[in-house]
């Protein structure tokens, strides 16, 4: 049976869930043969995030899964430590394990947010973060279908101050090739949920 959540999803809000999804995954682990496959069949727009779409799409085509899990190990796992550190504590503060981790939990309760088993990296890695902002869209938690007033809460609380340089960072990262154009993604899409929550804030 279809999931009523998702049946009645503003085409806009959807597509935004698509895109955290999108995004947390292949930060979370490197791409399945699979899904560069589908990957490389997705049509962007004309539009700079179309384009950017577009350009990850050409580089899922250009690459294979042994290629774009070396470029994951470079760029998050290496031998001592990747080449970026996708934690909330990291960029807010300098190191790990710190009050943003704290905080995250806290709100983690609240919302019926429960830790994947198969997680093992602390909860503020974006990657986690990014699925969270999916599912409150989904209404995939206990909390149900979260309010865009709630996402805005949770976007500014632990994704708008730290996310939008993560992704600046990928996209200029030595190792990125595959991973250069999601930074790019995650860049615009970012720039485009904090205007549009910002616009919300002031007709509210």
């Amino acid at each position: 049976m279809p999931d009523p959540e998702k049946s009645t999803l503003d085409p806009e809000d959807r597509m935004r869930a698509d895109l955290y999804g999108l995004l947390g995954q292949l930060i979370a682990a490197p791409p399945s043969a699979q899904q560069l496959k589908n990957i490389a069949r997705i049509k962007g727009d004309d539009t700079e995030l179309g384009r950017a779409i577009n350009s990850l799409a050409h580089q899922a085509s250009a690459t294979n899964q042994r290629r774009a899990r070396e470029e994951y190990n470079l760029l998050y796992m290496g031998l001592v430590r990747g080449e970026l550190l996708p934690y909330a504590s990291f960029y807010l503060t300098g190191f790990l394990h710190e009050m943003p981790l704290a905080k995250l939990r806290e709100d983690m309760v609240v919302l019926g947010v429960v830790r994947s088993k198969d997680r093992h990296e602390p909860e503020d890695h974006i990657a986690s973060m990014l699925e969270i902002m999916q599912g409150l869209i989904l209404g995939q938690f206990a909390s149900g279908r979260a309010s865009l007033e709630r996402q805005h809460r949770f976007f500014d609380d632990h994704l708008g101050k730290w996310a939008p340089h993560f992704f600046t960072d990928l996209e200029g990262a030595e190792n990125a090739k595959f991973y250069a154009p999601l930074g790019t993604i995650g860049r615009l899409f970012m720039e485009i949920e904090f205007e549009s929550f910002r616009l919300l804030g002031k007709a509210a």
